[in-house]
């Protein structure tokens, strides 16, 4: 009897109910496998909830903002990090480099003249297109700093660029002072975003076009900038030819320098030798010096007159005396000390012929 009513009450039956009849009671076993079921899969949802919520991942071109009840701080290390599920929340910001275009609609290529149609010192229209580049520096200040920093990044450029070319003229403009008003222009643009403190910065500005409004404005214009690239070209080939023939004279004067130091040595190194010549004959002299003097003068004659005679007259006036060249240019080879009594010899010999001649 006992057995009986413990596996009735297993079975989720009683025995015995208040009237003494057999009744129902307690929950059946497919119900009960049904509610464990469910609490299961409520804790696994509960766990993967906690886990994948609790997690989450910056890449290595992102920064993240966390926010713990309302309080924000940034998030730069890129990899895995966790929060608190249901507390804290991660929004994330793009920090590579983008950018926006004035003047143009770069998804259709086409021109926008309400932002690209601008007046120059001169009081000249022109159409300019620029392109802008920046990046979020701050991705708090970016996030909550305002609502649409990118917008106001765009109206920023958008007044310095209008305030920069209207103090230009319209040559400049499309011609030969681009680099100067891009310049101006990103200077004028970061002290802004220094002021407006976006949380953006400027990367650079450019500009990507530049045209007069009018066909006959535009075409004059490219009359000028063709023969202003003609005049580079121009100075460029001249810069050529110079640098090549800079190089040749530069030789050739090398060359002059070197034949006239050659000459220089040349006729020292003669004059010297002329020097330790006459030195030499000044020896001589000094110990005779009517023989030496005499034949200086008969190589000095033999030089002048190599192809005459030699006429002397006697001292009567009476008698005529013929001395060939050769003569006396053998007088000057002879010896110092012979030289006198070979020429007095000779001159006997002429004289005593002279009456047959």
């Amino acid at each position: 009897m006992m057995n009986d009513s413990r596996r009735n009450r297993q079975n989720g039956f009683q025995t015995m109910g208040p009237d003494g009849s057999r009744q129902k009671g307690g929950v059946p076993r497919p119900l009960r496998s049904t509610g464990r079921i469910l609490g299961i899969c409520a804790l696994i949802a509960i766990a993967l909830v906690l886990i994948f919520g609790s997690t989450y991942q910056i890449r290595e071109q992102e920064q993240a903002v966390l926010i713990t009840l309302g309080r924000a701080q940034a998030v730069t290390e890129p990899g895995l990090h966790f929060k608190i599920p249901f507390i804290q929340s991660v929004r994330k910001v793009n920090t590579t480099i983008q950018g926006f275009s004035i003047g143009y609609d770069s998804d259709y290529n086409t021109s926008s003249e309400d932002e690209s149609l601008m007046i120059t010192s001169d009081y000249n229209f022109v159409n300019v297109d620029f392109f802008v580049e920046y990046r979020y520096s701050d991705p708090v200040k970016a996030l909550y700093a305002s609502r649409e920093p990118v917008a106001i990044l765009k109206n920023v450029s958008q007044s310095c660029i209008r305030s920069v070319i209207s103090s230009y003229t319209v040559d400049d403009v499309l011609t030969t002072g681009k680099n100067e008003i891009q310049a101006a222009i990103r200077s004028m643009i970061v002290d802004q975003l220094d002021q407006q403190d976006l949380g953006l910065q400027l990367v650079n500005i450019t500009i990507q076009d530049s045209e007069p409004p009018t066909a006959e404005v535009m075409e004059a214009f490219k009359a000028v900038e063709t023969a202003k690239q003609g005049k580079e070209t121009a100075l460029n080939n001249a810069n050529k030819y110079r640098n090549e023939q800079l190089p040749k004279a530069q030789a050739k004067v090398d060359g002059i320098i070197k034949d006239a130091e050659a000459q220089k040595t040349e006729r020292v190194n003669e004059a010297t030798a002329q020097v330790a010549r006459f030195n030499a004959m000044y020896e001589e002299y000094v110990k005779n010096p009517l023989i030496t003097r005499q034949r200086m003068f008969f190589e000095a004659m033999e030089q002048v007159l190599p192809d005459l005679k030699v006429i002397i007259e006697s001292p009567d006036g009476d008698m005529q005396t013929i001395y060939p060249i050769d003569s006396f240019t053998s007088l000057g080879q002879s010896g110092d000390t012979g030289g006198a009594g070979n020429h007095e010899e000779q001159n006997r010999e002429n004289d005593a012929q002279s009456p047959e001649q």
